[in-house]
């Protein structure tokens, strides 16, 4: 007879609630676990751990660990309770404190010190003031985005922009590289450390492309205030806190100045689609026009709604319909960020880390660890 391990009841019952999962998804053995009928043999255990998205040691404790977020948690939810972070969330959220751990104390050893703006403005600032902040330390001005042929292009070109100061952008959909563990949009929108060395900020990229741009831009004005902060943004408004909502104050006169939308406003408020035509305009979502002429009271908050699920419901459809996963190695630049990746590349060639330690860091493991950074390199040549 196999050898059987001693584990509390409790602890078992507190992975499967943790796990998200129904107890009916796991073997039956975990019902007569929990009653104390049987105990779980080593690879049982480890088979239930796996499943229930939960560190093995954990399951060895007195008692259910308190798993509490390292940050602010500024999420919102209709008529709900915030739930317990998800197992994905928070290994999302380990994963990025490593990687900013690794990044500053490589930051540190290159020369770098503490970036000017971090923490440099605060709830007193003004808005005007703040975003003139920003496009100088993005080396952009006011019509930064007029140059981009979409506002997909213009997210690309601000993240790499962003990346150029000093942040660390991240962009995933799931957790590191297993496309079977998603991140879930309605839980959380991103999150963001702002240390002043290797800033950090998180967009969950399950999330549409139209609501990228702004949690982007919101999550940057955290940094100037120095506050971190997990968001979920839930239909783009912010929680009633005084932080949130002049970070999105901030973030929607960044990427969509007043007087610019309300001079143009009269020449499009008659046509069809205005707010289409506005985004082509300003190169950013029809969402955020959206909410920037709810914010000017140029449309209503009812209009505003209805124009937000429609849309939203017509970005789901065309996702659904849309087939393939796009190139593995372009994805990881999003994953991965450019600037983190590069680094981490850099210092695993000179012998400054262990190609496990950078396998570690990157979730990319031998030969797909070689192939991201010959495709990377052969991107910066051109």
């Amino acid at each position: 007879m196999a050898n059987v391990i001693n584990i509390k009841p409790e602890l078992i019952r507190w992975a499967v609630d943790r796990s998200g999962l129904s107890l009916a998804e796991f073997p039956d053995a975990v019902q007569e676990w929990i009653g104390e009928k049987k105990q779980p043999t080593f690879s049982k255990l480890e088979a239930f751990a796996k499943k229930a998205m939960v560190p093995f040691g954990y399951l060895f404790l007195d008692q259910p660990p308190i798993e509490r977020l390292p940050m602010p948690d500024y999420r919102t939810m209709r008529d709900k309770a915030i739930r317990r972070p998800s197992p994905n969330l928070l290994e999302t959220i380990q994963d990025m404190q490593l990687r900013q751990a690794w990044m500053r104390e490589y930051l540190v050893e290159e020369g770098h010190t503490a970036l000017p703006f971090v923490g440099s403005e605060n709830l007193d600032s003004g808005i005007a003031e703040t975003v003139i902040s920003i496009r100088r330390w993005l080396e952009i001005d006011e019509d930064w985005a007029s140059d981009q042929a979409t506002w997909e292009d213009a997210l690309s070109f601000l993240v790499r922009k962003i990346e150029a100061a000093g942040i660390l952008v991240f962009t995933n959909g799931v957790v590191g590289n297993s496309t079977y563990r998603l991140l879930d949009p309605e839980e959380f929108r991103g999150f963001v450390f702002t240390d002043p060395i290797a800033p950090l900020i998180f967009v969950n990229g399950k999330d549409s492309k139209a609501a990228q741009m702004f949690t982007l831009a919101h999550e940057l004005v955290h940094i100037w205030i120095g506050e971190d902060a997990l968001v979920n943004l839930l239909e783009m408004q912010p929680a009633s806190d005084d932080c949130e909502k002049f970070c999105n104050r901030v973030a929607a006169e960044f990427l969509v100045p007043a007087a610019k939308l309300k001079a143009a406003w009269p020449g499009v408020n008659q046509q069809p689609s205005p707010l289409i035509k506005l985004a082509g305009r300003f190169k950013v979502s029809p969402i955020v026009v959206a909410r920037r002429a709810k914010d000017l009271k140029l449309i209503t908050t009812d209009e505003f709604f209805a124009f937000y699920h429609s849309y939203m419901d017509e970005v789901r459809r065309e996702r659904k319909a849309r087939k393939g996963g796009g190139d593995f190695y372009r994805t990881q630049n999003a994953r991965l960020g450019r600037r983190f990746g590069r680094a981490v590349i850099a210092a695993a060639e000179a012998g400054r880390v262990s190609y496990q330690q950078a396998f570690d860091l990157t979730r990319l493991y031998g030969s797909t660890f070689d192939r991201y950074a010959a495709f990377l390199k052969q991107q910066e040549r051109r």
